[in-house]
């Protein structure tokens, strides 16, 4: 530990602070830093990790807290660190390299550079003995007989990062407009990877990937297959069983390294817990499972218990690790169970699977279960309600005793498009369960979102101890327009619709590629990398063009704006050969695809019942609609012309801007639709 702090000391990313006090003279990424590179002519090691991420506390802990090895990476180098969650640009752009350099990626990302930020050579984790070695030879190398190699090697990497992903992946053939039978392949294709099993796709380790599943209840909602639902069912129940679901907190960790979604890498992030409500509050509405419900609320319990700031902002994550043990704060041995729950511990230990030995490191056990509710009280001759009743118990204790714990670093920043995941999972879980505590979180969200993240200039991308530093991305954009498009939806108040619609105007001026069709990752007004990328693929955050797909469609039903869906359209022709062919990388725009393949709903409620009329109507899984609503006239196009009538409220179903039989009863929209 170096006792006078480096550079990184005036940064507020909880990543960058961690590393303030190592004797490597660290630069945040900027202008200083890769000018200093110019000046003296120096290589530069940029090193990239996250708060919450494992591997990069023991690479600090063993090579940047190590005299010896920050002497070698201060003399030969500059030294970088960023926080990729802050700086999602620079770490897509680096990670591109690797690949490129035929290295699988990951967190901590290492990657050497020119002056000119080119790279050269790259990998992850490295043990402290390698990194030794490695800076050793590249420091040397550089400053005498290699460097016209290295240069030589980075301009080639350079000419690589700056080819389109939609160049680099897109196959040869252009599909001719959408089809049954190529929605019947795209979904065949996903199938293939199913773990018929356990649940979720057939490799270790598993992520939840919210996308892929709400994509399953799209496709089934049109096809009907009782295989997708029952895969959707699987994966659901396994996940919320499973240890990768906190069975005494709520919320989710962000992957299973195992098959059975036992073992969590224990991080919990706030992109999957958003979203992870979506899901589970749209499958409750498809299957109506009580746990589904249960992990809803569960999870909203812990957003607001853990993660939310006084001022209604949600933090981005909770560490794996605590006192430099991975799990510590989550597991449980039998002793310990027995401490809290007394004469009920062997009946706790039972339902979730807890052993003397521990099911986990060091006679320590990973709460899970191993069946339902149901199927636990018929093997104990329990009755359900006081089966459940004594569950509710153990999880208050449980949770009372772990608090006292030593608990996991909170990564306080405040991130615009994670938040933007936040408030759509509230959205949709009110829309589900019209449960007003979940309105009054969202609403409470979006309001801070707009206060303190909206400026004159654009959207910004974080924020922390009263500053917003960085200038958001498509993730940022797009995420927020989604969320505020569904606010609407759930509250009819127009000023979020108007608010989606003049977000969608700067992302159209700022970000789009008008020959690809498709939208940058940042703006043209913004810095300026080594090259400037396009997501397109659909990982655990939906890739930014998938989601501004979406919102150009919806927004395009709702403002009546062809052009809108035009975009929308011509976007996912972009991609859709690639779509049909690997849907598992694609979901959200496997989504997108079904929403297109048939026409979309456009639901107009007006009259003095509307927001009742809402609620009842939302409470169905209804995909592929758009909702308008008030109570008077409005100007908003859905609602123009469409009154109510005869003093009644009334509901307007209309497909292609042709409408259906006005009608006054939620039940008689539901058979029009």
């Amino acid at each position: 530990m170096n006792p006078s702090p480096n550079r990184l000391a005036l940064e507020s990313s909880p990543y960058l602070l961690q590393h303030a006090h190592n004797p490597v003279d660290w630069y945040p990424w900027g202008a200083e830093a890769l000018q200093k590179a110019k000046v003296e002519n120096k290589p530069i090691v940029v090193s990239i990790g996250y708060a919450a991420c494992h591997w990069c506390h023991v690479m600090e802990r063993e090579s940047f807290e190590n005299l010896q090895v920050a002497a070698v990476m201060n003399t030969h180098f500059v030294c970088i660190k960023v926080d990729r969650e802050e700086r999602p640009d620079v770490d897509q752009v680096y990670m591109d390299a690797l690949h490129a350099m035929g290295v699988q990626g990951g967190w901590p990302l290492n990657v050497f550079l020119t002056p000119e930020a080119k790279p050269f050579y790259g990998g992850t984790y490295f043990p402290p003995q390698n990194w030794l070695q490695l800076l050793t030879s590249i420091g040397r190398g550089y400053a005498g007989e290699y460097r016209h190699e290295l240069q030589a090697s980075a301009e080639q990497f350079a000419q690589v990062l700056q080819r389109s992903e939609l160049d680099k992946y897109r196959p040869a053939e252009v599909s001719n407009g959408l089809s049954d039978e190529e929605f019947k392949l795209l979904v065949y294709n996903l199938a293939a990877k199913f773990d018929r099993e356990k649940g979720g796709l057939n490799r270790a380790p598993k992520f939840p990937m919210p996308s892929t599943w709400r994509f399953l209840l799209h496709a089934h909602a049109l096809s009907g297959s009782p295989t997708l639902l029952n895969q959707l069912n699987l994966t659901m129940r396994q996940m919320a069983h499973g240890g990768l679901y906190d069975q005494i907190g709520g919320g989710f960790a962000r992957y299973s390294v195992d098959e059975a979604w036992l073992v969590p890498h224990f991080e919990k992030m706030l992109y999957d817990n958003g979203q992870l409500l979506t899901l589970y509050a749209e499958a409750f509405q498809v299957a109506g499972d009580p746990l589904y419900r249960q992990v809803v609320y569960d999870t909203v319990a812990f957003l607001q218990r853990e993660l939310m700031s006084p001022e209604g902002g949600f933090f981005s994550s909770l560490d794996a690790d605590t006192e430099g043990v991975e799990g510590k704060f989550y597991a449980w041995t039998q002793q310990e169970l027995q401490a809290v729950l007394g004469d009920e511990e062997p009946l706790a230990s039972a339902y979730y699977a807890c052993t003397t030995e521990g099911n986990w490191e060091h006679g320590a056990n990973i709460l899970h279960r191993l069946g339902t509710d149901t199927e636990f009280a018929q093997q104990h001759s329990l009755p359900l309600g006081e089966l459940q009743t004594m569950v509710k118990q153990w999880q208050e204790k449980l949770l009372a005793a772990r608090n006292t714990r030593t608990r996991p670093a909170l990564d306080d920043k405040i991130l615009t498009g994670w938040n933007a995941l936040a408030l759509q999972g509230l959205t949709d879980a009110y829309r589900a369960f019209a449960e007003p505590l979940f309105l009054e979180l969202a609403l409470r969200n979006a309001n801070y979102l707009r206060t303190k993240l909206h400026t004159t200039e654009g959207l910004q991308r974080n924020y922390k101890n009263g500053r917003a530093t960085i200038p958001a991305f498509l993730e940022d954009y797009s995420l927020l327009i989604q969320a505020y498009i569904s606010l609407y939806e759930v509250s009819f108040a127009e000023e979020w619709l108007r608010e989606a619609e003049q977000l969608t105007e700067y992302v159209l001026a700022h970000f789009f590629d008008p020959q690809e069709q498709l939208f940058f990752f940042t703006a043209d007004n913004g810095e300026t990398l080594i090259a400037r990328k396009k997501e397109l693929f659909d990982n655990v955050i939906p890739a930014s063009n998938s989601v501004m797909a979406h919102n150009l469609h919806r927004l395009g039903l709702h403002l009546e704006n062809s052009h809108y869906q035009e975009l929308a359209a011509a976007m996912l022709r972009q991609v859709q050969a690639l779509v049909v062919q690997e849907p598992q990388s694609l979901t959200n725009w496997a989504m997108l695809y079904t929403a297109l393949l048939r026409p979309s709903a456009e639901i107009a409620i007006t009259g003095p019942n509307a927001e009742q009329f809402r609620q009842e109507l939302s409470r169905h899984y209804l995909p592929n609609t758009v909702i308008a609503g008030s109570v008077h006239a409005s100007p908003l196009p859905l609602l123009q012309g469409r009154t109510s009538r005869n003093e009644q409220t009334t509901i307007y179903v209309c497909f292609n801007r042709a409408c259906r039989q006005p009608v006054h009863s939620v039940a008689e929209a539901l058979a029009q639709l």
